[in-house]
């Protein structure tokens, strides 16, 4: 198996942290891209993904962005429904409801920015995150 770069460790950190910040003293999150008056829109963090609102793929600037473009999301609303059904339409409703629209708009014009990130940046980045985790996986009495 290839090693992982510095920039992966931290996309999966990130998405760590976006799902397990997100988990109620249960360790349970609402996934942002179902229907929110569905049952079947809440999960154990550790079950759930950290989707992107914004593509990693498609935006170096919000890639790692695990406050405002990570959110938990079932796997099947991430893989399959984000492109093939409602999931992305869900999606934007939540982040306009809980940024506002104006917010969502600017997170969308600075998608094609480009934020050049070094070793130094990925390692800081990467320490803090794991503390954050720490400090949930804690709360949360899972450690």
């Amino acid at each position: 198996m290839a090693k992982k770069t510095l920039r992966a460790k931290c996309l999966e950190a990130a998405q760590k942290l976006a799902r397990i910040s997100a988990a109620d003293d249960d360790g349970y999150c609402q996934c942002v891209s179902c229907d929110p008056l569905e049952a079947h829109s809440w999960g154990h963090w550790k079950e759930m993904h950290g989707g992107h609102f914004i593509s990693k793929g498609s935006s170096s600037y919000h890639a790692l962005d695990w406050e405002f473009n990570i959110h938990p999301q079932h796997p099947n609303c991430n893989i399959f429904l984000m492109k093939h059904g409602s999931a992305e339409a869900w999606y934007t409703i939540w982040m306009n409801d809980n940024y506002g629209d104006d917010y969502v708009k600017q997170m969308l014009r600075d998608k094609q920015k480009i934020k050049k990130l070094y070793a130094a940046d990925y390692r800081e980045m990467l320490v803090d995150f794991n503390e954050q985790i720490k400090f949930h996986e804690k709360r949360l009495g899972e450690c």
